[in-house]
């Protein structure tokens, strides 16, 4: 379905751009049904996730600022797929590889939080805002990316208290996440391509340097957290956790609060992530037979 969706997005770029106003509730109704699967009885944090956390923060501090000298586009393109929070179907790829899903679920919701309060801090200082101030851009960038991405998770709190039943019907139709995140990606990959287009100077090395350095990036992460993982006996969710991004959120804050042209960093790291699954996954499957 990824390359489907890409190459729909690709075709149907004139079209699909004038959809992008829906994408930030694509993206709060996908947590919503993530959330609704998640026992709050069962999140137990770890020193792993602190550690990954601190990697998330740190390293994309760092990667910002050793980039950034040589070319600010690439170091937010960059930097964005080092930020973003681990991906809503994450515990999906640690469940089929053997690994501890609860503890990559428990990770995956404290990424949220850090990313809902540090994400402002970044954009603001670095990004194309236009607000008078920088705490003024802080608080409108915190506001939005609060909104979406911690209001999914008090609603599934609620329905879980008030309608049970119903939050029970809503854990059962998860397969919806699938292709609203299917859709998602034609109308973000559309947006992405416009941009493209819409360049009057393109500068490809900049957008071929972006591409690479998100494949840098992306095989980093993944060997750096199932190393760090393999410390504290949780190889599968450290790698996950660290490695598989929310690429579509990703892309969307790209777009909106950093140079456009920067979300092609997650843009790719949709390919290299999916890529990297679809061999681990492999693998498992051939060490099981």
């Amino acid at each position: 379905m990824m390359p489907i969706a890409m190459i729909l997005g690709i075709l149907l770029h004139k079209y699909v751009g004038a959809l992008s106003f829906i994408t930030p509730y694509l993206i709060a109704i996908m947590l919503f049904f993530t959330y609704c699967n998640i026992n709050v009885k069962d999140i137990r944090i770890s020193r792993l996730h602190l550690w990954l956390i601190l990697i998330q923060v740190v390293g994309s501090i760092s990667v910002y600022m050793i980039l950034s000298p040589i070319n600010a586009i690439v170091a937010q393109g960059i930097m964005i797929c080092v930020l973003a929070p681990t991906a809503t179907s994450a515990p999906v790829i640690t469940g089929m590889l053997g690994g501890n899903v609860e503890s990559l679920t428990a990770y995956s919701l404290l990424c949220n939080l850090m990313v809902i309060f540090v994400s402002p801090i970044f954009f603001a200082a670095i990004g194309e805002v236009g607000s008078s101030s920088f705490i003024d851009s802080v608080w409108i960038i915190f506001q939005k990316v609060s909104l979406l991405l911690f209001l999914p998770f008090f609603c599934a709190l609620l329905l879980q208290k008030l309608a049970p039943k119903i939050h029970h019907e809503v854990k059962r139709m998860k397969s919806i996440s699938f292709y609203l995140w299917s859709l998602a990606l034609i109308i973000i990959s559309g947006k992405t391509v416009q941009f493209i287009v819409d360049q009057e100077s393109p500068d490809y090395k900049v957008e071929i340097s972006i591409a690479f350095g998100a494949f840098i990036v992306c095989i980093g992460q993944f060997l750096i957290g199932r190393r760090l993982g393999r410390m504290y006996d949780d190889t599968v969710a450290g790698g996950q956790g660290l490695g598989q991004k929310n690429t579509i959120l990703a892309i969307w804050m790209a777009q909106i609060y950093l140079n456009p042209i920067s979300s092609l960093g997650p843009g790719a790291y949709v390919l290299w992530q999916n890529l990297v699954n679809s061999y681990q996954v492999w693998r498992k499957r051939k060490e099981l037979n």
